[in-house]
């Protein structure tokens, strides 16, 4: 089961089906992209040893395939941002404070737990 991973404990993360954007894999050419179906862990802190969190389970039951600029506004909010542009900032930052062109792809995923750990 691949990992899943946020740096952030979302509200979203509290609710029994949220969404998340995520750029294609770098796997990708090797069809190992995340797929429809296909049973996640989601942990939040992925990268820290100490302060990783295992949230649960969850089964991806959406894959929409779309590129940076089709993002709307309430999709930003709805993935727990204030607005577009701080999500694009976000992005931004989290991909080594280089500008993201308008075409990149990006998935948007649609998760529903499917085993909770804890809060």
């Amino acid at each position: 089961m691949r990992i899943l991973g946020f740096s952030v404990d979302w509200p979203k993360l509290r609710k029994p089906e949220f969404t998340t954007f995520r750029f294609p894999r770098k796997d990708y050419d090797r069809g190992l992209d995340w797929n429809i179906a296909e049973d996640v862990q989601i942990v939040v802190h992925p990268r820290s040893h100490d302060n990783r969190i295992r949230k649960g389970n969850a089964q991806i039951v959406s894959k929409i395939n779309m590129t940076i600029s089709q993002i709307s506004e309430p999709e930003a909010r709805e993935d727990g941002f204030d607005s577009l542009s701080d999500m694009l900032a976000w992005l931004e930052k989290s991909h080594g404070n280089k500008p993201i062109p308008p075409e990149q792809p990006i998935n948007k995923l649609t998760l529903r737990w499917t085993m909770r750990y804890g809060s």
